[in-house]
């Protein structure tokens, strides 16, 4: 198992790329668009599996890995196939290669932002000290997923409408998105929360992990939030575009409320954490 010092070098390289994927997505320059979305799901999964691995040990990490992957791709292989539970739906060729009808990528970008969230949840709730208390069981996969869910519900409109990484069949209320796909989204995740919650109940933890530890998840899921208020940048470009409805949606109203549901939604969360994470140094 690695020692500190080699997991804070290895989150600090692993946060850079991660911030340059989030620049890169604004300024792209002479990067393809694959290369950026490896920047945006590899770093935060590589750190879940080595940050978690600390925490629930290699056995652990690699249980809630193996949950979202299983779950994530049954989902979204039925989602894509059937319309249930996220509404009807496909990939486009953006996040490169597929297996069956969904991208590789998108398993992978599922493990680094569910361990974020979880590790939010548990700062959020004062879990960090033991194994989870009996009605934290039930809560904190509540809470874990509400955090997730505010990730999809901050960028969803510009991957799918602008970047069109995804596309939904028969648009949506939320410029193009269907209000239903963040329901199914909540599902799906808290699914996955709930299954390893149960799965901790008799399963050990490290609870002599430094302050520094817990700052890590926390930072990266402020990075995370912080790289969506880029997208208000002006920037080349259409200034509308169209979901397959026709309907037209300007480029600018969707980056400006994408940044302020992030504010009140991934904001308030990181807020909470850090809150929380303060009170623990008192």
């Amino acid at each position: 198992m690695t020692n500190s010092s080699d997991t804070g070098y290895a989150f600090w390289a692993l946060i850079i790329l991660y911030s340059a994927a989030r620049l890169l997505q604004v300024f792209p320059g002479p990067v393809s668009i694959s290369a950026v979305v490896a920047l945006h799901v590899f770093p935060p999964a590589i750190f879940a599996m080595l940050h978690g691995a600390k925490y629930y040990g290699w056995r652990g990490i690699s249980t809630f890995i193996a949950l979202i992957l299983v779950f994530g791709n049954i989902f979204e292989n039925v989602g894509v196939r059937t319309g249930f539970p996220f509404g009807h739906y496909y990939f486009t060729d953006v996040m490169g290669p597929k297996l069956s009808v969904v991208p590789i990528m998108l398993g992978v970008a599922y493990v680094g932002m569910a361990y974020l969230s979880w590790m939010l949840a548990v700062l959020i709730l004062g879990d960090t000290r033991g194994p989870l208390i009996r009605r934290h069981v039930v809560i904190l996969p509540v809470v874990a997923a509400l955090i997730m869910a505010a990730w999809d519900f901050s960028m969803d409109p510009i991957w799918a409408t602008i970047l069109r990484a995804w596309v939904w069949v028969h648009g949506g209320p939320y410029f193009g998105v269907p209000v239903g796909n963040f329901l199914g989204w909540y599902l799906v995740v808290y699914v996955i929360f709930q299954s390893f919650a149960l799965y901790l109940q008799r399963w050990p933890v490290r609870t002599s992990l430094s302050l520094s530890y817990w700052r890590q998840p926390l930072a990266f899921y402020a990075v995370s939030a912080a790289g969506n208020l880029l997208v208000a940048i002006p920037r080349p470009g259409p200034l509308v575009v169209s979901d397959p409805t026709g309907t037209l949606w300007r480029v600018s109203d969707i980056t400006r409320t994408c940044t302020l549901v992030t504010i009140f939604t991934m904001g308030v969360f990181v807020l909470l954490a850090w809150v929380k994470l303060n009170d623990r140094k008192t």
